[in-house]
């Protein structure tokens, strides 16, 4: 069993009010990976958050062949690698397989934490199988995650026995939402509805929160309208205490205001006090 892996996985299952896996959608370049881990483990640092950054180094499962898909496996993962150095943090990343059994399997034994989504197809249920297929291969941390945020889903998934992670994102995509210039699709979705699902997924109570998120979104080639806008991930530890979570609005990050969380002019603001 990897010590490390066994020691990270008890600082999530501890960790309060949760944890927070997040990250651009797709590994852009080298530089970009590491601008993006910095800012947001700047942040997380400040609230006491654990952090384990995340990013794709191939999304194979596109609608459009078309579609950006990233860096591919090796390149991707000697950068993964390098935020990992750089900044003292562990990385998470995704794969795609046919194979389920075979491929929960081959990960189990490499003793690091899987983190094992729900397919949309299969009820909450049947993830406790999937999890006990990591621990009979010798594996005991394993976490299971959904993307369709249902409050039910996540009372139903600590049947698992292990943390359940809500995924604020992905939950909100549109397939095929948007032409791509020259031919195809990509998807689409509903920016704007993320701090909603985030504080629906705290209160709720899941261990921790899965959120893609970009410097600038309407230009990233992978999901961009699905990923929450890096500059303007402000936590504040206030909201957090009070298990509502996020305090996401754009306008906080605005130079009209002033980057100051709790402005007047702030909807959610208004909701919960600065």
């Amino acid at each position: 069993m990897d010590a490390s892996s066994v020691a990270l996985y008890g600082q999530l299952k501890a960790a309060q009010p949760f944890f927070l896996l997040a990250g651009p959608n797709v590994i852009e370049s080298e530089e970009h990976v590491l601008k993006m881990a910095k800012h947001i483990k700047g942040i997380t640092t400040k609230l006491g958050l654990p952090l384990v950054f995340k990013s794709s180094f191939d999304k194979a499962n596109r609608t459009s062949s078309k579609s950006f898909r990233g860096p591919g496996l090796e390149e991707g993962l000697k950068i993964l690698e390098k935020v990992k150095a750089t900044y003292d943090l562990p990385v998470v990343t995704d794969v795609h397989e046919s194979h389920q059994t075979d491929l929960l399997v081959a990960a189990a034994k490499t003793g690091k934490i899987i983190n094992i989504k729900k397919g949309q197809f299969c009820a909450p249920s049947v993830m406790g199988n999937s999890a006990e297929k990591i621990r009979l291969a010798g594996n005991q941390n394993v976490m299971v995650y959904d993307l369709i945020v249902d409050p039910r889903n996540f009372e139903w998934l600590r049947e698992a026995n292990c943390p359940v992670v809500a995924d604020i994102t992905h939950a909100l995509q549109q397939p095929a939402g948007r032409k791509l210039d020259g031919g195809g699709v990509a998807s689409g979705g509903l920016r704007e509805l993320i701090p909603c699902i985030a504080r629906t997924s705290v209160a709720v109570g899941v261990d921790g929160i899965f959120m893609e998120v970009h410097d600038d979104p309407l230009n990233a080639p992978c999901d961009g309208p699905t990923q929450w806008v890096n500059l303007y991930i402000y936590l504040s530890r206030k909201f957090v205490n009070a298990i509502l979570s996020f305090i996401c609005c754009e306008i906080h990050a605005t130079a009209q205001f002033g980057g100051v969380i709790g402005g007047a002019d702030c909807n959610c603001c208004k909701f919960h006090g600065p």
